[in-house]
């Protein structure tokens, strides 16, 4: 059972962040997993008055609040557009409506859970994140750093052109994933997640330049990258297993997926 001895719904975010520096207090977000839990809070930090619940297109980005909800980012037809789609393939399959339309952004990225599909699709994208004390950083560069008593404002995503895609195994249609995936292909480069492990989601590093190129590679050259690359990345990324299934079915799965999104990628139907 939750327990909160104080509730506070603050008028700043230095206000939040000034109550969030004690161990037992805690930010509200969508309370989705919160409330499932056994946990006795002293200050319940509500951030939802202070308008970070909205999805802004910028000239060279989107600024997403902390607190929009997955169903606003699912929704949201300039994102969608930009990504080819992938954000909502990435969101339609939580749980149900009902779900997302509690949950947050800054919940599920803050969390940093291992079976988050936002998670492996934000990682995709060049993304940051908006830190009251520390300011932008790299997603991937936060996901990486250990949890601290900071506050979350808001996730930026980057208006690089690119081009992107987003795959998920499940058992069933609204299950937690048993392995999801994410890539994307710019000027710079390419770049591929893959997510629920069961552990937090990684991108994938391509060191011997399978991809290299892929955009000006032919149709068989295409095929035959993402294959060796998709291997590759099998072999060299750590699975373990869960009560959904096990490390080596993730194995399996994550070569299939991966080929899968590069040959997407490379305009190659199955």
């Amino acid at each position: 059972m939750l327990k909160i001895k104080d509730y506070v719904k603050v008028k700043s975010i230095a206000e939040a962040y000034e109550l969030n520096q004690k161990k037992s207090a805690c930010v509200l977000g969508g309370m989705i997993w919160l409330k499932m839990g056994n946990r006795n809070v002293s200050t319940a930090i509500d951030l939802s008055g202070l308008g970070l619940d909205t999805v802004q297109e910028r000239e060279d980005e989107f600024y997403i609040g902390c607190m929009t909800t997955l169903r606003d980012l699912e929704m949201n037809r300039p994102l969608n557009e930009f990504t080819q789609g992938a954000v909502k393939e990435s969101l339609r399959h939580i749980v149900g409506v009902q779900f997302r339309n509690c949950a947050t952004v800054g919940g599920s990225v803050f969390g940093r859970y291992g079976f988050s599909d936002v998670l492996t699709m934000l990682l995709a994208l060049d993304t940051w994140v908006e830190l009251h004390q520390a300011g932008r950083i790299p997603l991937p560069e936060f996901v990486n750093q250990k949890k601290d008593r900071d506050i979350l404002e808001a996730v930026i995503v980057k208006k690089t052109p690119l081009k992107t895609v987003y795959l998920s195994q499940r058992n069933s249609e609204t299950d937690f994933p048993v392995l999801t995936c994410a890539a994307s292909l710019t000027e710079e480069g390419t770049k591929t997640v893959i997510g629920a492990r069961p552990g937090r989601a990684m991108v994938a590093e391509d060191p011997e330049g399978i991809l290299m190129g892929f955009a000006g590679m032919s149709r068989k050259e295409k095929k035959e990258a993402a294959l060796k690359f998709a291997e590759y990345t099998a072999e060299h990324m750590s699975f373990g297993s869960n009560m959904r299934a096990s490390g080596e079915y993730r194995k399996l799965i994550a070569k299939v997926l991966t080929r899968r999104a590069w040959e997407s990628l490379g305009g190659i139907k199955a």
